[in-house]
Formats: C-alpha cells, sequence, structure tokens
C-alpha cells in the first residue's frame, strides 16, 4: 500500500476530468482499509470507487482512497437460488458477465452500467426494468468512526428511485467492501417488456431468449445510444427522470399534449428527462468541450478537456431551461465533488 502525492485523478472518473488529488492511495483488502482510517482524518478522507458517477469541478484536496478490493463467491445455494457475494472493487459490468456465465439470472437487464459492485447499492443502480434492490440480499460496509464491519440488510436499506440510506441517513458513515446478491438458478424471469430489449431480440429472430439473449440486446442497445467513457467522458444519464403528481402532469399536458410519461403509482408518474431535454432544444449541442451526447440527451460528454465546472454550468442551464418551459425540477443523478 502505497501513498501517492498530487495524483491525477484523471483516469480515476469517467467523465476524464483532469483532477488531481492530494494524496491517493488503493486500498486492496479490508485490513489496508482500516490502517488508513486509523491513521487519517475522516473529514480528510475522499472514498473513489469506479469514479462513473461523479462530476469532479476541482481538484482533490484530501486523501483519496481507491477501493480496489477484488472476489466474488457463492456463499450459499440451493436448486433454485444462488446467494453471490462479490467485493466492491469489482467492475459491475464484468460481474454482470461473470453472472451469466454460471447461469444465474436477475441482473442481465443491468448489463453494461458503467462503475464497480461496492457502489451500486448507494445508488440503487437500475436499467430496463430492473434494480440492485431486486436482487439485492445485504452488503457489508466498514463504520469510518469504529472501523467495524456492519451488515446492511435489505429492509434497512430504504432503496428507492436512485436512493439509498447511503445517499441519505448514513451518507460518509459507511464505506461498502462487498454486497450479497440472491439470483436464480432456474425458472429465471426473464424481463423483455422495458424499452428496446424486445424489438432488439427480435432484430435478431430471437423469440425465446436466455439471460445471455437480454443481455447481448442490452448491450447492444446502451452501445447504439450511449458514448463509451473510454472514447468520450461521460457518467451515463446525468439527470434522474422527474416523479410528479397526475394532476401537475394533467395540467402540463394540456399545453404540451405530446409529452411523455410512465405510471409510477395512483397519484404519480414519471417523465422521461431525456424527452424533456431533447425537446428544450440541448440534444447534440456542444458548449465548448462541454456538450450533450447526439443520441441521448440524458447523457452530458466531455469532448476533451472540459472542465468539471463547465459541464456543471451546462446541467444548470438545462435544469432551468427545462423548468422555464414545463415546470418540472430535473434533478442530477450525478453526485457533483
Amino acid at each position: 500500500m502505497e501513498i501517492l502525492d498530487h495524483f491525477s485523478l484523471k483516469n480515476f472518473n469517467t467523465f476524464g476530468i483532469d483532477a488531481t488529488a492530494r494524496r491517493f492511495v488503493a486500498i486492496h483488502n479490508i485490513e489496508e482499509l482500516k490502517a488508513v482510517l486509523q491513521h487519517n482524518p475522516q473529514d480528510q478522507i475522499f472514498v473513489l470507487g469506479g469514479g462513473s458517477n461523479m462530476l469532479l469541478t476541482g481538484n482533490v484536496d484530501a486523501l483519496v482512497v481507491h477501493i480496489d478490493i477484488k472476489g466474488k463467491k457463492i456463499v450459499r445455494e440451493n436448486d433454485d437460488f444462488a446467494e453471490v457475494q462479490c467485493n466492491a472493487g469489482e467492475n459491475w459490468h464484468q460481474f454482470v458477465l461473470w453472472t451469466i456465465d454460471q447461469g444465474f439470472g436477475g441482473l442481465e437487464n443491468m448489463s453494461l452500467i458503467p462503475g464497480n459492485v461496492g457502489t451500486t447499492p448507494v445508488q440503487n443502480i437500475g436499467a430496463y426494468g430492473t434494480e440492485i434492490k431486486d436482487t439485492f440480499v445485504s452488503c457489508d460496509a466498514m463504520d469510518t468512526a469504529t472501523f467495524e464491519i456492519t451488515t446492511f440488510y435489505h429492509d434497512q436499506c430504504k432503496f428507492g428511485y436512485r436512493e439509498s440510506i447511503f445517499k441519505n441517513e448514513v451518507k460518509g458513515q459507511y464505506i461498502i467492501t462487498s454486497v450479497t446478491f440472491r439470483l436464480t438458478k432456474r425458472n429465471h424471469k426473464i424481463n423483455t417488456s422495458y424499452g428496446d430489449i424486445l424489438a432488439e431480440l427480435e432484430k435478431q429472430h430471437i423469440t425465446n431468449p436466455t439471460l445471455r439473449d437480454v443481455s447481448n440486446a442490452v448491450i447492444a442497445i446502451r452501445r447504439s445510444k450511449l458514448p463509451d467513457p473510454a472514447e468520450l467522458g461521460n457518467s451515463g444519464s446525468f439527470f434522474k427522470n422527474p416523479v410528479i403528481s397526475k394532476t401537475q402532469f394533467e395540467e402540463v399536458s394540456k399545453k404540451f399534449p405530446h409529452i411523455k410519461s410512465f405510471p409510477v403509482s395512483e397519484t404519480e408518474v414519471k417523465v422521461p428527462a431525456g424527452w424533456l431535454i431533447e425537446q428544450a432544444g440541448f440534444k447534440g449541442k456542444r458548449f465548448g468541450d462541454a456538450g450533450v451526447h447526439k443520441n441521448q440527451a440524458l447523457v452530458l460528454v466531455n469532448y476533451g478537456n472540459a472542465t468539471g465546472a463547465e459541464i456543471l454550468d451546462l446541467s444548470r442551464r438545462i435544469q432551468q431551461s427545462v423548468y422555464d418551459i414545463y415546470g418540472i425540477k430535473i434533478e442530477a443523478e450525478v453526485n457533483v465533488v
């Protein structure tokens, strides 16, 4: 374990923002994490996972602790289910592909989501009709004050739409070290009803899809719509889809009859933020090296040398424009640092 000074974070955030950490250390096991926490004040530590859900708006004047704990194992199983524990530093997409290789179902709709496993419960990540909460059993996390490992079970995590207890009540108090999922071994619940999955399968002449077929379809869709962070800096969807009351939606739809929505409950609907941003005229627009992706208006991109502040400014312009036109507030999904 080596602590490095004035370390560039450009390759450690998917936006490719050229920011510097005052100090940097990569953590490979629980013992190293405990040692670092014991010898450094909590308020001078910045925890970094896969760097996929954050926007750096400046240099980080702290010790950046990169969680790089690897490993995965089956902790229990029966004829129907397997519980798999995966350490926080594993790449999410590679883990999803591994579960499919084992014949385990439940994560295939979330293929190709950028980032590492440890941050998935924080955001309750999701895609194409599934979310982490659907297969989540528990996660182990180190208390940053006592250095003890605590297990958080499903009901304790208070999962919501891109929300969890780790973003709210206990934010900054714990560092997730592993996550356990309950996955199917047979009688898989193949979910092809959301988005373009069914159309993609039909294009491939697949009528009885397997787990891998669904994963491949999701990968194809995502690659057609979303830029590869290795080629064009981005953090996936920058904004959440706003959830508004049916009453508000009815008022907005009087003025904009073509506005889209999806039911959430008897009293609420979800409005696609990408549609709102596109209709506001931002899709494909570029402002210096900061821009909105040409194929997906939810995605803000760094064309090379944009600063985090420039991307943040663009996001605020978009939010204000959408509110001015529709009276709907859209919130950032990305953590702004």
